[in-house]
């Protein structure tokens, strides 16, 4: 029989040794997805080697190959970072923008925006690499996008139901403001040219809201309408 008393079974202690290594551990592998990041946009996946990346990186080839197995593991990792990072921050933007379900959705695709602008590199190489990998990696790929884009899409389906919104198809709204946030990565060498990223969120904010919002509303969200 076990003399230990019953709310000292379950106690969790702290190990500070355990969680600065963990720390570590996740700083060195973000290090490392953004190094391939940068040298596979650069150069194309095929062409980055493991010793590449290691200088790149400033690290060992053998701590690589503490996280990765081989150079398809890597590549899919720096593309799924793109797909965790919406998956945290956009329903967090969400969240964060009240109860009004257009600001919801500006909010969430100004979330898309501004992780696709933090991992630019990973985001192109979505498009131009994500062909090399096996079909598993593909597969959850796809899954990932299509789970990443469903709470602007109900956002945009509360939005119909309150009145707010013209009836679009709110999946492929949805899709197309996903897309308009790649672009700032596929594209940003064209738009740039006139405009920084804050004004390219805003701009393409008012160009897709102003197609949907219904006349009676548009003075109450006159703020994200705003072409100017």
């Amino acid at each position: 029989m076990s003399s230990a008393l019953p709310n000292q079974q379950n106690v969790h202690v702290f190990d500070p040794a355990k969680a600065a290594s963990e720390a570590r551990a996740t700083l060195r592998k973000r290090q490392l997805l953004s190094a391939a990041a940068r040298l596979m946009a650069r150069d194309g996946a095929d062409s980055v080697s493991m010793h590449a990346l290691a200088t790149e990186a400033s690290v060992s080839v053998g701590l690589i190959y503490r996280y990765f197995g081989n150079k398809e593991d890597l590549l899919l990792a720096v593309i799924v970072e793109v797909l965790d990072a919406f998956d945290h921050q956009v329903p967090a933007a969400i969240e964060a923008a009240g109860t009004d379900p257009v600001e919801r959705i500006a909010a969430a695709f100004a979330a898309y925006c501004n992780v696709i602008n933090e991992h630019r590199d990973a985001a192109v190489l979505s498009y131009r690499e994500s062909k090399s990998l096996g079909a598993e990696g593909r597969n959850k790929i796809k899954e990932l996008e299509i789970s990443t884009v469903l709470p602007l899409q109900q956002a945009v389906l509360e939005a119909i139901d309150a009145g707010r919104l013209v009836r679009v198809d709110a999946e492929l709204f949805a899709y197309n403001l996903l897309l308009l946030a790649h672009a700032w990565a596929l594209k940003r060498w064209y738009f740039e040219r006139s405009f920084d990223f804050d004004t390219y969120v805003r701009k393409q904010t008012a160009v897709a809201l102003a197609a949907v919002v219904q006349a009676e509303h548009r003075a109450s969200y006159s703020h994200l309408l705003d072409l100017s």
